[in-house]
């Protein structure tokens, strides 16, 4: 299992110091990978963050973060499609040149109409426009004088240089819906939901595991990133997060597997979508996740940017040796 960490580059805790200083730590701590998401006209969400509206890129800052790492992994959890996607091969491709063959490629259809909107992209279909990316980066990747039409993207004669490092990039595909689980199956090689219940992630890797063994290839790389505050107690921990806003947005969740009265209601029940109590804690959640199939858990700390480095620290000295 693989670990990795949400990096503070949006919102008040976003800064140089605590996305270089802080994945110089984790990579010295033991953690595997570090991840950021993408937004092009950044609003917060109200029952996870407070309205501060700064939003550092997704590539930029993971390639800042390659020039001062070794190792560490650096993935997009989620990059959404309003980028043109032979930009993307371009960037990507420059990327892993710069800083070597450790980029993942996380792709989501993205919440925000707004968002495509302000780029004259608003009747995109985003769901095949993620598809469009994967197939239009992997023949970029790996062939020249490409030519492409799917309907949505169409070009001729295109080559792209430089090529990533190794090849190729993995392509997850981001979301906790069973449409995304199966899209997953269908043409990525990793699913990485967000906040989703341990019944919900346990549903959707049951229905993968059949939908890949139908099709006979592997099952993707299984990731989460859920919500995590660890302190010295559990109820130090759970000051530091918005247990009535996490419930919200469960109960929200369409597709979710509820809990037997029908309706999140307590902290027990927000289990898998939440990382809380003391280090002790914290491994017996973590051996969960691992039962049922996740192989790649990223730290979500946005509840907790203001101690970024305190957490990190603590993870790498009192739960991810537990973990190894």
């Amino acid at each position: 299992m693989k670990f990795g960490l949400l990096l503070p580059h949006f919102g008040e805790h976003a800064s140089k110091d605590k996305l270089l200083e802080g994945s110089i730590l984790a990579e010295k701590m033991g953690f595997d990978s570090v991840w950021v998401r993408d937004h092009l006209v950044f609003e917060p969400h109200g029952e996870m963050e407070k309205p501060n509206r700064t939003f550092y890129d997704a590539m930029i800052t993971l390639t800042a973060i390659g020039a001062v790492t070794e190792k560490i992994e650096l993935g997009t959890g989620s990059l959404i499609p309003f980028r043109h996607p032979l930009v993307t091969a371009l960037m990507a491709g420059t990327m892993t040149q710069l800083v070597g063959d450790r980029l993942i490629l996380g792709f989501g259809a993205g919440t925000f109409d707004h968002e495509f909107e302000a780029i004259g992209w608003g009747d995109l279909d985003r769901v095949e426009a993620v598809r469009s990316n994967a197939e239009i980066l992997k023949r970029v990747f790996t062939e020249n004088d490409v030519t492409y039409d799917d309907g949505i993207f169409s070009f001729e004669n295109v080559t792209i240089e430089p090529k990533p490092v190794g090849g190729r990039i993995p392509f997850w595909y981001c979301g906790a819906t069973p449409r995304s689980a199966r899209l997953a199956v269908e043409y990525a090689d990793g699913w990485m939901p967000g906040r989703i219940s341990m019944a919900t992630l346990e549903k959707r890797i049951a229905t993968m595991t059949e939908l890949s063994a139908e099709a006979g290839r592997s099952l993707p790389t299984i990731a989460v990133i859920p919500p995590t505050s660890i302190e010295s107690t559990r109820e130090e921990a759970l000051k530091h997060v918005n247990i009535p806003g996490l419930l919200a947005w469960a109960n929200k969740a369409k597709f979710a597997v509820k809990p037997p009265s029908g309706t999140f209601e307590t902290v027990d029940d927000l289990e898998g979508q939440l990382i809380l109590g003391n280090p002790e804690q914290a491994v017996e959640q973590l051996k969960k996740f691992e039962s049922v199939g996740v192989e790649h858990l990223v730290f979500d700390f946005r509840f907790k940017f203001d101690k970024y480095f305190e957490q990190i620290e603590l993870l790498g000295t009192e739960v991810l040796p537990k973990m190894r």
